[in-house]
């Protein structure tokens, strides 16, 4: 279990405090507060240290984001939504400012049990839940075991079914759990150093400051262990994702959808899929954007992001 102290808040809400803070953890010399000006909170827990932010007040907005990545992909949405809601995002263990273990549980069915532990520790409730990537099985694994905390939800280019029909997917998975695939990704860095700008439509709009940011956190060999286990979980995990898929229906929420439409990795035939079984669901579609709509096209995807906050 988490361990931390806790306040309530003038609004009632509960808030747990970080068990020690940034200024006990000396800041990361790559970490621009210009770029991620948000309080860093910090969790023991029995697996590693966990790093939150948890930013403004009202009803909540829960970011979960995949890989290679960590809260920093959502700081746009946070900065404009943090007046009006309480935003809150975790870096799962192995990523961004969270411990790295070099040896941990690091598939989707274990983030998404720290996640849970966390929305409960923090007392979350009646939460628009925003996935991304591998945080669309990890948050929605959360949203079917405890459906009466989350109000609406939001996928962006993620997905909530196995994939080894896929053939693409088979051949990415067995190649990253390979010799060579784990040497790529253990000693070259590579999901952060060439996946990610390659899943970007317009590179352009991939900052040297950004891309920085997704580079550090994983500066050392031994960091970028969860990276390489997800990688080989998009087979691995393919039992998992079947059973969320098959419990689909006890989602609490219709999810509404925002979908980078030239996104090589995760693409429209898997928006499809979704509006096939909710076809009266909203689709924000963002034809100029690839696998990270929140960093192509910030403004439009905060701003549907808030409609669906607020219940519009």
């Amino acid at each position: 279990m988490i361990q931390s102290s806790s306040s309530v808040r003038a609004d009632g809400a509960l808030v747990a405090q970080p068990s020690e803070s940034l200024s006990k953890h000396s800041q990361p010399a790559w970490l621009d507060r210009d770029e991620y000006p948000f309080e860093s909170r910090f969790f023991e827990g029995a697996e590693g240290r966990l790093h939150y932010i948890d930013e403004g007040k009202g009803d909540p907005i829960l970011f979960v984001h995949g890989t290679p990545s960590w809260s920093f992909e959502w700081r746009h949405q946070i900065r404009a939504l943090r007046g009006e809601h309480r935003c809150v995002a975790l870096d799962h263990l192995g990523f961004g400012l969270s411990d790295k273990p070099r040896v941990g549980e690091y598939r989707p069915v274990d983030h998404a049990r720290r996640l849970l532990e966390l929305v409960e520790h923090l007392g979350l409730q009646r939460i628009t839940l925003v996935v991304h990537d591998f945080g669309g099985p990890i948050g929605l694994w959360l949203a079917l075991e405890q459906p009466w905390r989350i109000r609406s939800i939001v996928v962006l280019n993620s997905w909530m079914w196995g994939m080894a029909d896929d053939a693409r997917v088979r051949r990415l998975s067995r190649f990253i759990a390979s010799g060579l695939g784990r040497f790529m990704y253990l000693w070259l860095n590579a999901s952060p150093r060439w996946l990610l700008p390659a899943s970007f439509a317009d590179r352009r709009k991939l900052t040297e400051s950004a891309r920085a940011h997704y580079l550090a956190p994983f500066m050392l060999r031994q960091q970028r262990t969860a990276p390489w286990v997800l990688g080989c979980e998009l087979l691995g995990s393919a039992a998992f994702f079947d059973s969320l898929w098959t419990r689909r229906s006890a989602l609490p929420a219709e999810p509404s959808f925002i979908w980078g439409m030239a996104d090589p990795a995760v693409g429209t035939d898997v928006l499809r899929r979704w509006r096939d079984h909710w076809p009266r669901s909203s689709a924000v579609e963002v034809p100029g954007a690839g696998h990270f709509p929140q960093e192509e096209e910030p403004a439009l995807v905060t701003a549907a992001i808030a409609r669906v906050a607020r219940g519009v």
